[in-house]
């Protein structure tokens, strides 16, 4: 029996597949991550919709332009619907060109900008880079500090430096504490260090000294135990480190410390790292020291 689709039935298939997908680029004349920022947080909001994402960064000069532009609309050319293009370009000239492209334009400078601009009645300098460049060094330097001091101080490997620590992160192995340390370190400068907890803790049931010492400064990191276990599996399979009990023991062990030192905590089976940072600043008060 043949199997090949009437040519209704394909052609069906092919334009419910275009539906599925949409093309969404992200414009910049820096590094794109102001445009993939908004952006991924607006199409977050529309269930179901996959999107093809497509970054193009440093367009700084006519002919790069004109590249997005040409990029745009083979993309278009090729879909049912037309891509949907998030820009965060300064220079005019640039912008004039790209806004010819088929696409959804969205210029987010446009729907910022000249608000910003009418409310405070001055035009603004229309300067490339400021967002994410080495126009503030002291700012700069900040995040760089915080992120070697995280560095520095992952998995409890040094503890003389908790006192220049603004938070100390607490929790079983691959619950999320150094990529949380260092996205506060990238994003805010915030100073923090992780300390794991392993089965010195589980027999005990006390943390070290230096800990309680820093009490005020810890934050403990919890997850479910079956996200856990797949973690720990495509991190190591053999052995306990990954097995459904050992998991069970160390996050019940874990529950406990918290509990007993009144150690606040959040689970991060559900939340993206931005996401567990920010209930961590909120819940501890920890000031960012600079601003993305």
């Amino acid at each position: 029996m043949s199997t090949e689709q009437p040519p209704v039935a394909a052609a069906a298939i092919q334009e419910l597949s275009h539906m599925s997908e949409r093309t969404v680029f992200f414009l910049s004349d820096q590094t794109g991550v102001t445009a993939e920022t908004l952006g991924h947080s607006l199409l977050t909001q529309f269930d179901g919709r996959h999107f093809r994402q497509v970054t193009l960064p440093f367009i700084d000069t006519v002919d790069k332009a004109h590249e997005a532009v040409r990029k745009i609309n083979s993309a278009a050319e090729s879909a049912a619907l037309r891509p949907i293009v998030f820009s965060t370009l300064v220079q005019d000239d640039f912008r004039a060109i790209v806004r010819n492209s088929d696409g959804l334009h969205l210029d987010i400078f446009d729907v910022f900008l000249e608000p910003l601009e009418n409310e405070l009645k001055q035009k603004s300098t229309h300067t490339a880079g400021r967002a994410h460049g080495m126009s503030d060094i002291e700012s700069y330097m900040k995040r760089i500090e915080a992120t070697n001091f995280a560095l520095a101080n992952d998995d409890g490997a040094i503890t003389r430096n908790y006192e220049m620590a603004d938070v100390i992160l607490v929790g079983v192995s691959r619950s999320g504490k150094t990529p949380t340390c260092l996205y506060l370190a990238l994003q805010y400068g915030v100073y923090a260090a992780n300390f794991p907890l392993t089965d010195e803790e589980f027999d005990s049931g006390t943390l070290p000294e230096i800990l309680v010492s820093q009490k005020s400064k810890l934050f403990g990191l919890t997850i479910a135990p079956t996200r856990l276990q797949q973690i720990r599996k495509e991190r190591r399979a053999l052995g306990r480190y990954a097995t459904a009990q050992q998991v069970r023991f160390e996050l019940r062990e874990a529950d406990k410390i918290f509990r007993k030192y009144g150690i606040p905590h959040v689970d991060t089976t559900e939340f993206s790292i931005e996401e567990i940072a920010s209930r961590i600043l909120d819940s501890t008060g920890v000031e960012r020291r600079v601003r993305p």
